[in-house]
C-alpha cells in the first residue's frame, strides 16, 4: 500500500531514515563514493527538507519511499529508495508509477542518480526517462540527469 508520509513528524522521519541509510549505502558501494548527502541526513534534516514523501508499506512496515518537489509543471524527484531487504520486488517501479499517475497535471519529471549506479540508470531508462546529461561533481563522482516529458 502506498500512502503519504508526514515527514514533519519525527517518528515518520525516523522510519524513513531506517530505509534511506541502508538503501543509499548500497548506492555508495556501487558508485564508490561515500559522501552521498542522503547518508548524512538526520530526522531533523528530513523534517526540514520541504519534500513531499510517499511510502510503500507492507504489513504496516515501511519498505520504500519516494520524495519530490514541484516547480511550475515539473516534478523533481529527490529520493527513490527501497530497503535492501525488499530489493527486486518492484517497489521502486510501483512508487514511480504511483507518482506519475497521481500527478498527471505536471508535464515533466526530472531525477538524478550516480552515473555509475547502473541498476538505477537502467531503471530510469526502462521507465521512459531519457538521459539529459552527466555532470562530474568531484574526482570520479558523476551524476546522471534524466527527464521524462509528458503530453497532456
Amino acid at each position: 500500500m502506498i500512502r503519504p508520509i508526514d515527514i514533519t513528524s519525527e517518528k515518520e522521519a525516523l522510519d524513513v531514515l531506517k530505509i534511506q541509510l541502508p538503501s543509499y549505502q548500497v548506492e555508495a558501494e556501487l558508485i564508490d563514493f561515500h559522501g552521498i548527502p542522503a547518508l548524512y541526513d538526520t530526522a531533523e534534516t528530513l523534517m526540514m527538507s520541504g519534500e513531499t514523501f510517499y511510502g510503500y508499506y507492507e504489513n504496516g512496515s515501511l519498505c520504500g519511499a519516494i520524495s519530490f518537489k514541484r516547480d511550475n509543471e515539473t516534478i523533481d524527484i529527490h529520493r527513490l529508495m527501497v530497503h535492501p531487504a525488499h530489493f527486486r520486488k518492484g517497489i521502486a517501479r510501483q512508487l514511480l508509477h504511483w507518482l506519475e499517475q497521481n500527478n498527471l497535471q505536471e508535464k515533466r519529471l526530472i531525477v538524478s542518480t550516480g552515473a555509475r549506479n547502473i541498476p538505477a540508470v537502467r531503471f530510469y531508462e526502462k521507465s521512459g526517462f531519457r538521459k539529459t546529461g552527466i555532470e562530474l561533481i568531484v574526482g570520479t563522482l558523476a551524476i546522471a540527469r534524466f527527464e521524462k516529458l509528458r503530453t497532456k
